[in-house]
């Protein structure tokens, strides 16, 4: 505990150097104490300089995924977030979650991992998680609203990361209908939801939200084939991202999210998404579960999020999440 205080007090006064006695007065611990914490704290990766006279300065922190480090972006949350788990490795955020479901763990509670060894998209596809590159966070979510309501969350969640991106790194992701966030045409970002019902009373036990942001993987990271149709945060800007600092605007944009659901305040979710999604005026194609494929021309996105076409031969036609997949036609946009 004395760690994370001298930790909280050097983060905050960040261009200043606080004496031993300074910070043992502040905190009500010994000097002894003072002294075993930052060496605590420099063994966990955060560089602390001490100069005779002044006393210490933090001078850098690790880019971890630790709670420490992402509560010390956090801020208070109204529910999603006030438990946070942390893990260095895990088979899949999603699958922890669901696995804790089964226990009671409590409503809004988040897991992230460093990194994932069975990381999973839609329809079972695996995925690649590196060490250290990637922002994987799922949330458990327990709403007492009706289903119906429950049935647009993946595409308002695409819309909160958006405003998440965009408060830590100044650009704003588009959408590619349904679910995923890119950044010149290129993926930055997929979302997998997945919810369990009662057998008997077709009542909703849990919901869990799991998100992947590439952040600093490079293009050696992704290879030829994915090098094609993926981008991370740190290519984009050519500068790197504090993960930490980006789990927790994740964080706090899931909790309003969260909040909005509850109050059945969800349409502006709606407006962004249409602004935001680049799948709009493409030509795309439809592929089925058994391989046919459709050319068609998206128009618009309807109050249910569901992708408005028009067929080659002139009829349209309103596309639902999981009917089929939809593709650019000479990429991954477009």
């Amino acid at each position: 505990m004395s760690r994370q205080k001298v930790l909280e007090l050097l983060k905050s006064r960040p261009t200043d150097y606080l004496s031993g006695e300074e910070i043992a007065k502040r905190l009500g611990l010994s000097r002894a104490a003072v002294w075993k914490a930052v060496d605590a704290l420099r063994k966990e990766g955060y560089s602390i300089e001490a100069r005779t006279g002044l006393g210490y300065r933090l001078t850098a922190s690790p880019d971890a995924l630790t709670e420490k480090e992402i509560r010390g972006f956090l801020g208070e949350t109204a529910l999603v977030g006030r438990r946070l788990i942390c893990l260095e490795s895990v088979d899949s955020t999603n699958t922890y979650l669901k696995k804790q479901a089964l226990s009671g763990i409590p409503d809004g509670t988040v897991v992230t991992a460093d990194c994932q060894i069975g990381g999973r998209g839609r329809m079972d596809r695996a995925f690649r998680n590196p060490k250290g590159k990637l922002v994987a966070l799922s949330v458990l979510l327990r709403p007492e609203v009706p289903l119906d309501r429950l049935t647009c969350v993946t595409a308002q969640t695409a819309v909160a990361l958006c405003g998440a991106v965009e408060e830590v790194c100044g650009v704003r992701p588009q959408i590619k209908w349904t679910n995923d966030l890119v950044i010149g045409r290129k993926k930055l970002c997929g979302i997998l939801t997945e919810m369990a019902l009662e057998g008997e009373s077709g009542r909703l036990q849990y919901l869990v939200i799991g998100i992947g942001v590439n952040v600093h993987q490079t293009p050696e990271d992704f290879g030829p084939e994915l090098g094609e149709i993926a981008v991370s945060l740190d290519m984009v800007l050519d500068r790197p991202v504090s993960r930490p600092a980006l789990a927790a605007a994740e964080i706090r944009a899931l909790d309003r999210l969260y909040a909005d659901i509850c109050r059945g305040d969800t349409r502006r979710y709606l407006d962004d998404y249409r602004r935001d999604c680049v799948t709009l005026g493409k030509t795309v194609q439809l592929i089925s579960a058994d391989g046919r494929r459709e050319t068609a021309r998206a128009l618009d996105i309807d109050d249910e999020f569901g992708l408005v076409v028009r067929l080659e031969d002139g009829s349209e036609r309103t596309i639902r999440t999981g009917e089929v997949s939809v593709r650019g036609m000479y990429g991954y946009v477009d």
